[in-house]
């Protein structure tokens, strides 16, 4: 059976919700612009942010429309598996806040590259700044701006898609461009809370519709649904994958990706950002239970509908009464303009420091600012015209994932090797991403592999490129391992005067904890 998916009438109070929320956050954002005046301002906020804006700025920067739409689609086709991107991120959250927080900022630098070009060379800063600004603006920004169209065009189909994006980019990028970091992160804080409710709301109806009975929902969806370790042959997330491809994927993402990390190198000291990066793990669990059930609960209700990427924007239009349709569409636009503002934010800040500041020294702060910002509505328009051709793949989720299995493993194999084996090199660095990228893009098209065991193959190719050829070349100098590789007493700088309920260890097993927990129980 095919479900007829139509244009809905939005209500008067609807369409005045959801203007609300673009005026408020237009006014936060332009607000802020006021204060944003040197490049550090621009680029780190000045760095005063405190743990609990770095947590739900992570969060909703995180959360995009694109990941709402994308898992609960994906939970209505093929399962919940692909939650796992989700729940189990606190753990390289948690590798982050051990390790890599401590060595970023002890470096004092504004993007992630930089801290390769002093734990390796320049050569490696350059070739990962440029990755990094391909995923972010091709992947992230524009996969956000087309899962943004989709949900407005439940209401309006005759938008055409490019305008639309493009529409929505230019909100987005129009208090990036002027209040910098400082305005993504608190209009951030605000749009987390904003989609969290919003979900919540939505999903209790469609519960309230199934009786809270969590056995008919079981009962209705097909075998294995509501499992995470699935079949060799599983199309979703087979159980190889889960071990090999999903661990290095969310350590890249959380530990190494400049669109996360931004946030925790802006903070006012150690202690800050550890404690925001536990909070945004504890907060991760949250989209199983509002944004990748309700993809399950909506088989139970709702079978037959034929795409997957349709299945939220059918919920919104199809479930909720007259206001809570604007509450939860202002919550989509929410995650729309935190991703989006994260990934021009990041974006510009690397094209700016890595690549422009080094060629034109004697830039002022003032300088640097306003080549942030023309920077900014650049990508912002890139970003936007390339948004369109997401349509050509077999769904958002699977063009997300796909995408960063590519660039994933060389990155994720010079950092997590790189910070504990003191004897790689730049060349080692260097050559590692350029053989280790191009194998992944091969392996990309021709393996007949599940791209997650494409990522752990990689993994070990990469590996041994980067211990190989830094064996066969000079070591680094003492400056290059000395402040920028593991070190006894590296996990507890920062909590010597804290007491153990502070320690953000303690926070850690609690979060490993529950992440345990879910495992169990959706074996």
């Amino acid at each position: 059976m095919q479900l007829q998916q139509t244009a809905v009438s939005i209500s008067n109070i609807d369409i005045g919700i959801v203007i609300s929320y673009f005026v408020v956050v237009l006014a936060i954002g332009l607000w802020i612009a006021r204060s944003t005046k040197t490049g550090e301002d621009y680029f780190l906020g000045g760095r005063s942010f405190g743990w609990g804006l770095i947590g739900l700025s992570l969060f909703a920067s995180n959360i995009s429309s694109s990941t709402i739409i994308g898992l609960t689609g994906a939970a209505y086709t093929t399962g919940i598996v692909n939650s796992v991107y989700e729940w189990m991120s606190g753990i390289p959250l948690i590798i982050a806040a051990l390790i890599f927080i401590p060595l970023y900022l002890e470096s004092k630098i504004t993007t992630i590259p930089e801290y390769l070009e002093k734990r390796f060379d320049r050569r490696s800063q350059l070739f990962f700044s440029a990755v990094s600004i391909f995923a972010t603006i091709v992947v992230e920004t524009a996969g956000g701006l087309y899962a943004g169209t989709l949900v407005l065009q439940a209401f309006w189909p005759d938008l055409v898609v490019w305008q639309s994006a493009l529409g929505l980019a230019l909100i987005a990028g129009t208090y990036t461009a002027f209040g910098g970091l400082k305005a993504v992160v608190y209009t951030d804080a605000l749009q987390a809370i904003i989609l969290i409710v919003g979900c919540t709301v939505m999903t209790y109806i469609l519960y309230e519709k199934l009786d809270f009975d969590w056995a008919k929902v079981v009962a209705s969806a097909p075998e294995g649904h509501f499992s995470v370790v699935r079949p060799l042959d599983d199309e979703g997330l087979p159980w190889p994958g889960l071990l090999m491809g999903v661990p290095f994927l969310g350590f890249w993402y959380w530990s190494t990706n400049q669109y996360i990390i931004q946030r925790a190198l802006g903070a006012k000291d150690l202690a800050n950002a550890r404690w925001g990066l536990i909070l945004a793990g504890f907060l991760k669990v949250i989209p199983l239970f509002i944004m990748v059930i309700p993809g399950a609960l909506a088989l139970s209700l709702y079978p037959g509908l034929d795409n997957g990427d349709k299945v939220f924007p059918y919920l919104v239009t199809n479930v909720l009464p007259v206001g809570l349709t604007g509450l939860v569409l202002a919550g989509l636009m929410s995650a729309i303009l935190s991703s989006v503002d994260s990934a021009l934010n990041s974006s510009s800040t690397l094209v700016v420091i890595d690549f422009i500041k080094p060629n034109k020294p004697n830039l002022t702060d003032t300088d640097i600012a306003k080549y942030g910002r023309v920077t900014t509505l650049v990508l912002m328009v890139v970003a936007a015209l390339w948004a369109p051709q997401i349509a050509n793949f077999q769904g958002l989720w699977d063009y997300l994932q796909l995408m960063f299995s590519i660039v994933v493993p060389p990155i994720a194999v010079i950092f997590l090797v790189g910070v504990f084996y003191k004897r790689g090199n730049g060349h080692g660095a260097f050559w590692t991403l350029v053989i280790g990228t191009a194998i992944s893009v091969g392996m990309t098209l021709f393996s007949p592999l599940h791209y997650t065991m494409n990522v752990g193959v990689m993994i070990l190719i990469s590996t041994i490129i980067f211990v190989g050829v830094s064996l066969m070349t000079p070591p680094p100098t003492k400056e290059q391992t000395e402040m920028f590789t593991y070190r006894p007493g590296l996990t507890g700088l920062g909590m010597e005067d804290v007491p153990w309920y502070f320690d953000y260890r303690t926070h850690m097993v609690g979060l490993l904890a529950l992440i345990a927990y879910i495992l169990y129980m959706f074996w």
